[in-house]
């Protein structure tokens, strides 16, 4: 929150920010696994893995009957 001065980005905008900037990104998780496995924080058969699921929403059940 102190990162962002409190601002409440919606989902589009976190999408948008995604999508413009994925291959930074990819760059900067690439260089912190290293770093990881460099200083030792991963053992030497550790796999890292991100969960990239997404879901769609067919329709909301109410559960006030």
């Amino acid at each position: 929150m102190w990162l962002t001065g409190r601002l409440l980005p919606d989902h589009k905008t976190i999408a948008d920010f995604r999508k413009d900037n994925g291959r930074a990104i990819r760059r900067v998780c690439a260089r912190f696994v290293a770093l990881c496995r460099a200083t030792g924080l991963f053992a030497e058969e550790a796999s890292v893995a991100i969960d990239g699921s997404k879901f769609n929403v067919v329709g909301a059940v109410s559960l006030a009957a």
